[in-house]
């Protein structure tokens, strides 16, 4: 039996009373790579921000790595938010300190006290996301692609179950791009799922996944359509 991390059930989606997605029905596995695509404006992000509590869920059945969205209260998001991993396109990150400060302040605000524990941790996530030597740097001294990594070694720190990346490769150029979607794969088969929103559809054949449409108010599995015209 396969674990599911999400489980959505006929879940509305609204912004603002603007009605953003309807009957929303979905499910993340443990170990899965999902896609989300869809026009600027078709609720990608917004489904997103319902995962990670930003955004209400106006009604329907919704339950992520077990806390039931419709009902969270405000004080148990930091404990959710804890095991996902976030990764926004314009990066975030903390441009007044080094690239081992900024992983050592997001370690510490998670409750790691002890300092051997956080510099060992600083090094192996750098290792993994390939910026072992640039934890002195400041995030103005890196390219966009090696700040994108940064914000996946952020993303990972703390071991999350899932990793939320929206338009991780938005604003790279496309080897640079293919680059980033090559570790979060990398990251998927270590053991975290990942949920990623892109209008780059051709990552999608190099490297495949399930793939989610949003169009017209409604969120679609399309893998097959896709596998189709891909292959």
């Amino acid at each position: 039996m396969e674990e599911a991390l999400i489980k959505y059930n006929d879940v509305e989606i609204s912004q603002q009373d603007f009605n953003v997605l309807n009957h929303v029905t979905f499910q993340l596995n443990k170990g899965e790579f999902v896609y989300l695509i869809g026009k600027v404006g078709s609720g990608k992000s917004s489904l997103l921000k319902t995962i990670y509590g930003e955004l209400d869920i106006a009604s329907g059945e919704a339950e992520v790595l077990g806390y039931d969205m419709t009902t969270i209260k405000q004080k148990n998001i930091p404990q959710l938010r804890r095991q996902l991993g976030i990764v926004f396109q314009d990066f975030q990150l903390l441009t007044d300190r080094s690239v081992h400060d900024n992983l050592d302040f997001v370690l510490r605000a998670t409750g790691w006290t002890d300092k051997t524990a956080i510099n060992d941790r600083i090094e192996e996530v750098l290792q993994l996301v390939g910026m072992n030597h640039k934890g002195y740097k400041f995030p103005n001294e890196l390219s966009g692609g090696e700040q994108q990594r940064i914000v996946i070694a952020r993303a990972v720190l703390n071991s999350p179950e899932i990793i939320l990346a929206d338009e991780p490769t938005g604003n790279l150029d496309v080897e640079t791009g293919k680059a980033i979607v090559e570790l979060l794969h990398n990251i998927c088969q270590s053991g975290s799922s990942v949920i990623m929103t892109t209008h780059n559809l051709q990552l999608l054949n190099e490297y495949p996944g399930r793939v989610y449409r949003c169009q017209d108010h409604l969120l679609q599995d399309v893998t097959d359509e896709y596998a189709k015209i891909l292959n």
